[in-house]
């Protein structure tokens, strides 16, 4: 009898590194009609984490969809990274979630049912930590892999964080470290062993909701996740959405010195494993983003990693930085650092990244 192949051997890039440049699916966006409804308060327009619909005057439904092949091959931590990528999208806008549907893509003559199981178990079990179940889902035969949620959530039609509320003079304040996508792209082709995953999945799997609840109670009012598009991308995003909303043009100076990276990943990079969606993220984003002298290719790949269930990044007055950064190390969230700052810019979305 034939061996079942391991997920990510199945799989043509792993997590989010899958996702479709950011260029191109701009492309596609623009065919989208732009919504008339006046209830619809956040749509794909400004690019954010999530859409918010409001209900009344007081209660707006959050919702988001993340789907991806596997990023790992164990599929009980598939399916817990899978989970909290997706719910970190409504942690993101100060949404709380409520429920949340599979959507399954399954090579059942390859793979057979086990192995989706504990996909679905491990799904579970972090769904089960923010306090939600899965209630049903959708699911289709696929010569590969892919799991994912669609997740509803409740907040206040008026407190919703959004990416169009940085300012200039906000600090950058990221959760996470940085680097999943050399990592496991290391993983998948054998050059790390699956112990050297231990601290990456560890992250991946720790919900955003501590960070969250300390951004609300500092009334934040703009934060993203980090995931396919990487650093770069979502502070882009960012940047241009704010820069609209304020109508002022906005830019960000990052130091590459203060964002806390994944032990090994610059050495790594050094040998060639980077995700090609690393690489797509960094030909988008580089028109845009000067670099000093100092930033090497391998630190200016890592800025633009194609995370997986990362970070919060939240930008923050300098009046309220303090107690944030001491909440959220008293929350653990451990790994939280002051990495840059929103200036005002000649050109909208340009960032700066010196050392």
């Amino acid at each position: 009898m034939s061996s079942i192949p391991s997920l990510t051997s199945l799989a043509k890039s792993v997590g989010c590194a899958a996702k479709i440049a950011q260029a191109d699916l701009v492309k596609a966006l623009n065919h989208l009609p732009k919504s008339e409804d006046p209830n619809l308060i956040v749509d794909h327009a400004g690019s954010d984490d999530a859409a918010v619909y409001r209900l009344t005057a007081e209660l707006a439904l959050v919702e988001t969809v993340d789907i991806f092949p596997p990023i790992v091959d164990d599929p009980f931590d598939y399916g817990r990274i899978a989970a909290a990528n997706a719910l970190s999208d409504i942690y993101a806008m100060g949404g709380k979630p409520i429920s949340a549907l599979s959507f399954v893509g399954w090579p059942v003559e390859v793979l057979g049912m086990d192995q989706l199981g504990s996909v679905l178990k491990g799904a579970a079990s972090i769904c089960s930590q923010a306090g939600i179940a899965i209630a049903g889902g959708h699911s289709i035969v696929d010569s590969e892999p892919k799991f994912g949620l669609f997740v509803t959530g409740l907040l206040h039609p008026e407190k919703i964080i959004d990416n169009a509320g940085a300012r200039a003079g906000d600090y950058l304040v990221l959760t996470k470290k940085i680097g999943t996508g050399v990592l496991t792209t290391a993983a998948k082709r054998g050059y790390l062993p699956t112990t050297g995953l231990d601290e990456a999945v560890a992250s991946m799997t720790t919900l955003n909701c501590a960070a969250a609840s300390v951004m609300l109670s500092q009334n934040i009012k703009a934060a993203t996740d980090v995931t396919g598009f990487g650093l770069l991308g979502h502070l882009g995003n960012m940047l241009k959405a704010s820069s609209i909303a304020s109508q002022t043009t906005l830019g960000a100076n990052l130091s590459y010195s203060k964002i806390p990276l994944f032990e090994g990943v610059e050495a790594l990079l050094k040998q060639g494993l980077c995700p090609a969606g690393t690489r797509r993220n960094l030909e988008t984003a580089a028109p845009l983003t000067e670099f000093s002298a100092s930033i090497s290719s391998s630190h200016q790949l890592l800025l633009a990693d194609a995370q997986t269930s990362g970070g919060l990044l939240m930008a923050v007055p300098e009046a309220h930085l303090e107690a944030l950064i001491s909440q959220l190390q008293e929350n653990t969230v451990a790994n939280c650092a002051v990495i840059g700052q929103v200036v005002r810019s000649i050109e909208p979305a340009s960032i700066k990244v010196g050392y």
